[in-house]
């Protein structure tokens, strides 16, 4: 949390040469320790880019030559070397299988998902490092006290430096989500983990100050030390209240409680540093933090206010939907650069006034204005005059969710409409139009984030814009009530011209009440009773495969987890791409 000097006593009185020169000595350690730090987190950074950016040269060309190409065989033939790397290290999970479906010592107690290995690899090398910081360079024979003072200094340095990625993960408007082209989710998972670095630094800064001089806490030296306390309690705080079964458990007090300790700790931490004129030097990492928070927070507010506020008022519907669930229709003042697989943060004041929550776009379409006294003249003034409607999925479960489903059945006709707000969109950075095949699989109400994606490669493919050839979309549902879901979406696209040439539907009905309700309408809509074997649909696919493969999973933790595995055990046979939509929390 801080970085005072170990060798000079809060008293004030004059040092000696020797100690001078280890004052300055320790300072310059400490210093290049923080600049260390920060250099680590650019060269990773800076490599990620590099790799993104030769991912996006390679999509690029393929993209380019396949688009007249009905073959594509060169792009299908897999390069064993990072055939191998994906299966073992980029894909893998930390042990066998187990990696999105959360880890559950009963109902009501869950802790957590595994990290795949290679973020295993790069968390653990951050956490060694920052160990290695921490204790490296001390001379251990000296006094306790002195030590002391040193990791006292050490790991306040290090501890405030880590705020500064810790807040820049935090954000829904991270930069680095669309420069370096990885999810939100992993940021999140990122996020905690060095949340719990900070914390252990924090710790050990306050442990080694009370072994060096105790803590004081009447003024005039607990004007220094009382601030720095209360940061660090807020820290622990929030480390206790952030783990997975209280998060899961109460997430909606969770948040709100997240927010107020985090505030309680940068503030703690601000006083902390001002209240010592040699320590001034580290609060422009203090003013880094709450810069950051400010400008996500800000960022927000202005997504929320130019989808919302313009020359028409935003509507929105909410329909009871079959299977415990509702269908959101938002018309929005003012379009979105809508893209597949984007999300948005939902506030429903009427339902829960205070809290948002991200759900993925099902579909997204123009709507004309009514509203409108402007005669269109051309295309451009046809498409100014559109509002842009889109809607999401929302299963009812508990909280929020189950709150909206519960009102949207007792309204009349099923039927009502709300005031709701959306911040977005956010996501939608992955593109399939230079792969030839594309396997889409889902689960529930994990539907909403394939069908915008399918929508758009059989545009695509008729207009030829993209490179596929073979799009297959896998769908398990409980029950085929389920089907409602999507059904207007769905029947669009079954319309779309050459759609029959390029995309196939799979579903699959886990739950089903009878033998009669399992019929499929035609040779390329096809309903089966149970389960996929992921395994076998994999191998069938790869057997026609045309170029390079992307196959696409959004759906329950087993489901991702299933896919993942037999995605890694065919790397050898073909170019294949694993690319999983997840949340976790």
């Amino acid at each position: 949390m801080s970085a005072g000097n170990s060798l000079l006593p809060r008293g004030g009185y004059e040092l000696t040469p020797e100690q001078q020169l280890a004052k300055e000595i320790a300072e310059t350690t400490n210093g290049n320790l923080s600049k260390y730090l920060m250099i680590v987190c650019g060269a990773v950074s800076a490599a990620v880019i590099v790799w993104k950016v030769c991912e996006r040269i390679i999509r690029l060309t393929r993209h380019v030559s396949c688009l007249n190409n009905d073959k594509q065989r060169y792009f299908a033939i897999p390069n064993q070397k990072f055939a191998a790397l994906k299966r073992h290290l980029l894909y893998a999970p930390v042990f066998s299988k187990r990696h999105n479906r959360e880890i559950q010592l009963s109902k009501a107690i869950n802790v957590g998902t595994l990290p795949t290995r290679f973020q295993l690899l790069f968390l653990v090398s951050y956490f060694v490092s920052n160990v290695v910081w921490c204790v490296i360079d001390i001379d251990y024979s000296a006094d306790m006290a002195t030590a002391c003072g040193v990791i006292r200094n050490r790991t306040g340095v290090l501890s405030t430096v880590n705020m500064v990625p810790l807040f820049l993960l935090a954000g829904r408007n991270n930069p680095l989500i669309p420069l370096l082209n990885i999810s939100f989710d992993t940021y999140n998972l990122i996020h905690r983990w060095f949340g719990r670095i900070v914390i252990l630094e924090a710790l050990a800064h306050t442990l080694a100050h009370y072994g060096k001089n105790g803590w004081v806490f009447t003024p005039p030296a607990g004007n220094f030390i009382l601030p720095g306390f209360i940061a660090t309690c807020s820290f622990v705080f929030l480390g206790i209240q952030a783990s997975s079964p209280l998060r899961h458990a109460f997430y909606e007090i969770f948040k709100a409680l997240h927010i107020l300790a985090a505030t309680a700790a940068v503030v703690g931490l601000y006083y902390h540093l001002s209240a010592s004129p040699g320590l001034f030097k580290w609060l422009c990492y203090v003013y880094g933090v709450i810069a950051l928070w400010s400008f996500d927070r800000t960022y927000r507010i202005w997504r929320v206010i130019r989808s919302h506020v313009g020359g028409s008022r935003s509507r929105t519907i909410v329909e009871a939907l079959p299977g415990n669930a509702v269908r959101l229709t938002m018309t929005l003042a003012r379009p979105w650069n809508a893209a597949p697989g984007q999300h948005a943060y939902l506030y429903m004041p009427a339902i829960s006034y205070w809290q948002s929550h991200p759900f993925s776009v099902a579909w997204y379409d123009g709507v004309e204005d009514v509203k409108s006294d402007r005669l269109a003249t051309t295309n451009q003034d046809l498409l100014a005059m559109q509002q842009q409607r889109v809607s999401f999925i929302i299963r009812g479960r508990t909280g929020m969710t189950d709150s909206l489903y519960k009102k949207a059945v007792a309204a009349p006709g099923g039927r009502f409409e709300t005031s709701c707000f959306a911040e977005g969109p956010y996501g939608g950075h992955h593109s399939f139009d230079s792969y030839g095949t594309v396997v889409l699989f889902a689960g529930g109400v994990g539907i909403t984030h394939p069908v915008p994606y399918i929508k758009h490669l059989v545009e695509g493919y008729s207009e030829g814009t993209v490179a596929t050839r073979r799009i297959l979309l896998v769908w398990t549902i409980q029950t085929p009530e389920h089907l409602e879901w999507i059904r207007p979406w769905m029947t669009e696209i079954l319309g779309m011209d050459k759609r029959r040439d390029v995309l196939r539907i799979m579903l699959f009905v886990s739950q089903p009440r009878s033998t009669k309700e399992i019929h499929s309408p035609s040779s390329t809509v096809q309903m089966f009773p149970g389960r996929p074997n992921i395994n076998t649909l994999l191998g069938m696919e790869q057997e026609h495969q045309v170029g390079a493969m992307a196959v696409t999973v959004c759906g329950p933790g087993a489901l991702s987890d299933e896919v993942r595995l037999a995605v890694r055990n065919r790397q050898d046979r073909s170019h294949i791409d694993f690319i999983e939509e997840a949340f976790t929390w």
